[in-house]
C-alpha cells in the first residue's frame, strides 16, 4: 500500500453531488481523464453553445452574429472580471494565456533592460517572452518546494524594487499554490505592479487577490474551449498600454487588444462554462479539487518507487510524480493511455529549467474524478 494511503478505497470525497453533476453534464469519456491541467472536458452545454454560435455565423454572417451576441459577451466579461476582482471594462478576450501575456508586454512598451521579479521555476515560455521584449527576469526568493518566501521577498522588494512582479499562481510543472494575496499586499505597499499568471488557477483556486493584471485561459480548470484566453488589467495599468490601433471613443481601452479575427464561438463556450462554474459554487469546487489532490498524493506516493513532489496537503488538484530510477516518464504516460485508457501528462525539465532537475508525471483530476479512478492509476503504475 502507498505510504499514507490508509483506507482511501472507502473514503468519500466532499461534494459528491458536484462530481455526479459534472459527469452527467459531459460526454462520456473514452477512458479516465486525469489531465485537466492540460485541457479539461467541456460540458454538453458549452459545446452546444459554441456550435449554435457557429451556425449563426453561417446563417447571418460572422460579424452580424458577433454583434447579436454582444450582450452575452459583455456579461461574460463582467463575470470573468469578477473572478479576479475587476470589472467588465478591464477584460479583453485573447486566444490563449500566452497570447494575453504577449499582448500585455507588447502594449506596455517598457524600457529595454527593465527588471522583472519572477519565480526561479517560472514557465519557460514566459521567461522567453520577457527576454524577447527586452526585459530582465530576476529570481524571487523561494523555499524548498518553490513557494515564495514572503518575508525574504518583502525585504528584496523594499531594497531594490523591480519594474513589475510576475507570479505564476500555480505552476504547470508542480501543484504548489503560491501566496499570491501576500505577494499582492507587498507589491501594493511598494507601488510595484503585480502580474498574475492564472492559467492554472482560474476555476481551480481563488484568484480575487488584488493583482494589477491577471491573464489566463479557458481550456484548463474553467473547462471551456481551446483557443480562448483573457487579459484583465486595472485602469491604472490599462492607461499605460499602447495598442497598435486604439478603440473608438467610448469603448473600453482594453477592447483594443481583442482580435477582430477571433474565435467568437469559443468565447461563447467559455462564458457558458464560467456560468456552470459559478452555479456549482466556486468555494465548493475548490474544496473538492483540493480533496482530490490530497487523495491523489496519498494513493500514489511510493507506488512502485514513484514519489510525490508536492506537500501532501497542498490545496490544489495537481500532483506531480518523480519517477523511480530507470523509469521513462514519456513511455509511462504513453503506456497508461494505450493500455489503461488513463490520460495524464509527461512534463520535461525544459518546462521550468530553473527549478526542475528531471521529468515528472502530472496527474490533474477534475470534479468528476473518483477514488476508483485514482486507484486504477495506482494499480497501473
Amino acid at each position: 500500500m502507498p505510504r499514507g494511503a490508509g483506507d482511501l478505497s472507502t473514503a468519500a470525497l466532499p461534494h459528491e453531488d458536484l462530481g455526479a453533476a459534472w459527469r452527467r453534464a459531459r460526454p462520456r469519456p473514452a477512458g479516465r481523464h486525469l489531465d485537466s491541467a492540460a485541457t479539461s472536458r467541456q460540458s454538453n452545454r458549452a459545446l452546444e453553445a459554441a456550435a449554435h454560435h457557429a451556425r449563426h455565423e453561417a446563417e447571418l454572417g460572422g460579424y452580424v452574429a458577433e454583434a447579436a451576441a454582444e450582450d452575452l459577451l459583455q456579461q461574460g466579461r463582467s463575470v470573468l472580471g469578477g473572478l479576479v476582482g475587476m470589472a467588465a471594462a478591464d477584460v479583453a478576450f485573447l486566444e490563449s494565456a500566452q497570447a494575453a501575456f504577449v499582448a500585455l508586454l507588447s502594449g506596455w512598451r517598457l524600457p529595454v533592460g527593465a527588471r522583472v521579479a519572477c519565480l526561479p521555476g517560472e514557465y519557460a515560455p514566459n521567461i522567453a517572452q520577457l527576454r524577447a521584449h527586452g526585459l530582465r527576469p530576476e529570481p524571487m526568493p523561494v523555499d524548498g518546494v518553490g513557494r515564495v518566501d514572503v518575508d525574504a521577498f518583502g525585504r528584496q522588494l523594499a531594497a531594490d524594487p523591480p519594474r513589475f512582479v510576475h507570479l505564476t499562481h500555480v505552476p504547470s510543472h508542480r501543484g504548489v499554490l503560491q501566496p499570491a494575496a501576500e505577494v499582492a499586499a507587498l507589491c501594493r505597499d511598494a507601488g510595484v505592479p503585480l502580474v498574475l499568471d492564472a492559467a492554472q488557477s482560474l476555476g481551480h483556486v481563488d484568484c480575487d487577490l488584488g493583482a494589477d493584471v491577471v491573464y489566463g485561459t479557458s481550456r484548463k480548470w474553467l473547462a471551456g474551449p481551446r483557443g480562448v484566453g483573457l487579459l484583465v488589467a486595472r485602469p491604472a495599468i490599462a492607461a499605460q498600454l499602447v495598442p497598435v490601433l486604439p478603440e473608438p471613443e467610448g469603448v473600453p481601452p482594453m477592447r483594443a487588444f481583442e482580435s477582430g479575427e477571433a474565435h467568437v464561438a469559443g468565447r461563447i463556450g467559455l462564458i457558458v462554462s464560467v456560468g456552470d462554474h459559478l452555479a456549482a459554487g466556486p468555494d465548493r469546487v475548490r474544496e473538492r479539487l483540493a480533496a482530490l489532490g490530497r487523495t491523489t498524493r496519498a494513493l500514489l506516493d511510493g507506488v512502485s518507487g514513484w514519489t510525490v513532489v508536492e506537500p501532501a496537503d497542498e490545496p490544489t488538484a495537481t500532483t506531480t510524480l518523480r519517477p523511480p530510477a530507470g523509469a521513462d516518464v514519456v513511455a509511462t504516460r504513453s503506456r497508461l493511455l494505450t493500455e489503461h485508457g488513463i490520460v495524464t501528462s509527461a512534463i520535461g525539465p525544459e518546462r521550468a529549467p530553473g527549478e526542475m532537475t528531471g521529468p515528472v508525471l502530472r496527474v490533474s483530476p477534475h470534479l468528476d474524478a473518483s477514488v476508483e479512478d485514482l486507484e486504477a492509476l495506482a494499480a497501473a503504475l
